[in-house]
């Protein structure tokens, strides 16, 4: 584990609320999208599951007017460069400038055997991707000539048929998000924001992610603060013993199943626990997979999670991230059937600012 030195402060700016979009939704799309603008919600996000989120945020953008929309996140490397190009285009242009590009590498056996694509080094195909976005996008806005020849990607045709021309909205915010250093600092360095692994700790934000995004921003000669950090957190929230002890155990579980994947151990080993995803990863071996959230201490779970009623959730939220993450939002979706309680959430968490 590599830690780097002391964290830099906050951006400065303050902390918004955000949620996401349940992984299942597609017809309800431009409902949730409605309900949670009228929540108010700065902005939703959706991921690359069980939908395409580039499908839904068009969805939800023709049915919105406010709310800022995010992929978080796409899987960049199923994708060539032009085709999320294309797509992130289109997507601010019917957003009236409102979304946000949140591109992830997804780990070896995805990509490999989910994906069918051949796997290369992450960070810097990563760096060159994101170069060649910005490279389409000049070509179209400013009629630059499409000169991209890189390791992994060479991009120089572009015929007037195929150029969709300039954008009211030209201004794309790309996110990198990660967990190891190396995409902490290619966020310092060329990405306008960073998401974090939903199973993070503050002590890992403070003393891993922004320390090594400060490095990155420092190397490209821009400050960390150009860099808006979004946290998506693990909440546990209820309004009886109840429903707060199942959220709780249900928090638990995701805790247990991400903690048993090796590219996620540091976020376990900077809390000082890494036997227990050694141990996590034994269990998920041996076809133990029920068991596994059993064996997930208290003192884990109450580093990573935010618990109790929708309004110590909401008040919670504000004061653990405050000058830490730019955005936050709840890795649990946002639904119209919890409506009244992420609408109090939302509520206490202005009111804690």
């Amino acid at each position: 584990m590599e830690v780097a030195g002391p964290a830099p402060s906050g951006s400065g700016r303050p902390t918004t609320l955000d949620c996401a979009l349940p992984m299942e939704a597609l017809e309800q799309t431009p409902a949730i999208a409605r309900a949670a603008e009228d929540a108010g919600f700065a902005g939703m996000w959706a991921n690359d599951t069980q939908h395409n989120p580039f499908v839904s945020l068009a969805v939800a953008a023709q049915s919105t007017t406010r709310i800022e929309l995010g992929t978080g996140i796409a899987v960049a490397f199923a994708r060539s460069p032009m085709v999320t190009a294309q797509t992130a285009w289109d997507l601010n242009r019917l957003s009236a400038g409102r979304f946000l590009l949140g591109l992830g590498t997804q780990v070896r056996a995805h990509i490999e055997r989910r994906f069918g694509v051949a796997w290369d080094p992450p960070v810097s195909k990563l760096r060159e991707y994101i170069q060649a976005l910005r490279a389409i996008w000049r070509t179209w806005q400013d009629g630059a000539p499409l000169r991209v020849s890189g390791k992994y990607y060479n991009l120089n045709l572009m015929s007037p048929f195929f150029n969709p021309g300039p954008n009211a909205h030209p201004r794309i915010p790309v996110l990198v998000a990660g967990v190891n250093e190396g995409l902490c600092r290619l966020a310092g360095e060329a990405a306008d924001g960073f998401i974090l692994h939903p199973m993070h700790s503050v002590a890992y934000l403070k003393d891993f992610v922004l320390p090594h995004v400060a490095e990155g921003a420092a190397r490209a000669g821009r400050s960390h603060r150009d860099v808006a950090i979004v946290a998506p957190v693990m909440i546990a929230a209820g309004d009886t013993p109840e429903e707060l002890g199942a959220a709780v155990e249900r928090a638990r579980a995701r805790v247990a199943f991400y903690g048993s994947t090796p590219s996620y151990r540091l976020l376990l080993e900077i809390l000082g626990h890494g036997e227990l995803a050694d141990r996590l990863r034994q269990m998920v071996s041996a076809r133990r997979m029920n068991e596994i959230a059993s064996v997930v201490p208290d003192e884990v779970l109450n580093a990573i999670i935010i618990r109790g009623s929708y309004e110590e959730a909401g008040r919670e939220l504000r004061v653990r991230y405050a000058g830490l993450a730019d955005r936050v939002f709840s890795y649990w979706p946002f639904t119209i059937a919890e409506r009244a309680g992420w609408s109090r959430m939302a509520e206490a968490f202005r009111g804690a600012g």
